[in-house]
């Protein structure tokens, strides 16, 4: 499966979509970053928005990927798929994530208005609705974004695919750990901090400690987002989800 991951506007979380989203969830699949100014995690391989060509190129050689395309490359990818009739079809799906601002939701519509007008088809364009507040109704929190896809559904969005804000990300940024396996991580905390005097190595535990329990949440939601895109649709390749300890 090829997936894109894609909006005009930065900071609605582009890279944690494609790294702990769909990645993890796909098997074999590496991540490809398209250069960003915002780009703040090692990447396995990159390229810039002009060398498209070179991106349909390498898209032929694989049968598992996800492109993270940066904010900064999108309007020229847009411009180059215009160019290179019919490209668009080399990703099975384009994943748009939205957050709540006005005017990320503004970008959002325009992403999918540019995603439409090169030809992409509404059931291969599919909106995540990130860093969600679930004490507000979705529905209120993204009311303009849905008002326009009531009135033009050129895109579709499904209120299960949502995650919410969450500080594990963040802790985790730049270090190149896998949510899943801090979640199945077995390691007795509790037991280690109690067996030690030293204060330095408690706060290091106890670290430990609230990043898993934090992953532990966000994996099942991780998981509840991946099955609500029923990406499995595309393809006939089997799809994986991340089991947790009872």
């Amino acid at each position: 499966m090829k997936l894109a991951v894609i909006s005009f506007s930065g900071n609605v979380g582009k890279s944690t979509i494609a790294r702990h989203l769909l990645a993890p969830r796909l098997p074999g699949a590496r991540v490809i970053a398209i250069e960003s100014i915002n780009a703040d995690e090692g990447q396995a391989q990159s390229m810039r928005g002009f060398q498209f060509g070179d991106l349909q190129e390498y898209l032929q050689s694989v049968d598992d990927v996800v492109v993270d395309i940066g904010a900064s490359n999108v309007e020229e990818l847009m411009r180059l798929m215009h160019l290179y009739q019919g490209s668009h079809e080399e990703f099975d799906c384009f994943i748009v994530p939205t957050v709540p601002p006005p005017k990320q939701q503004q970008d959002t519509i325009a992403t999918l208005v540019d995603l439409h007008a090169v030809g992409v088809t509404p059931e291969r364009i599919q909106v995540v609705f990130n860093m969600v507040d679930d004490r507000e109704p979705l529905e209120r929190t993204f009311h303009s974004l849905l008002a326009f896809l009531k009135e033009q559904p050129i895109a579709t969005a499904k209120l299960g695919c949502r995650l919410g804000a969450n500080e594990v990300y963040a802790r985790i940024r730049g270090t190149g750990s896998d949510l899943a396996q801090i979640a199945l991580d077995d390691t007795d905390y509790k037991r280690l901090i109690s067996r030690t005097a030293d204060r330095g190595e408690k706060m290091a535990l106890g670290q430990k400690l609230a990043t898993r329990r934090l992953a532990r949440g966000v994996v099942l939601q991780l998981d509840a987002c991946f099955a609500a895109l029923d990406l499995g649709r595309f393809v006939n390749a089997d799809v994986i989800s991340t089991t947790l300890p009872s």
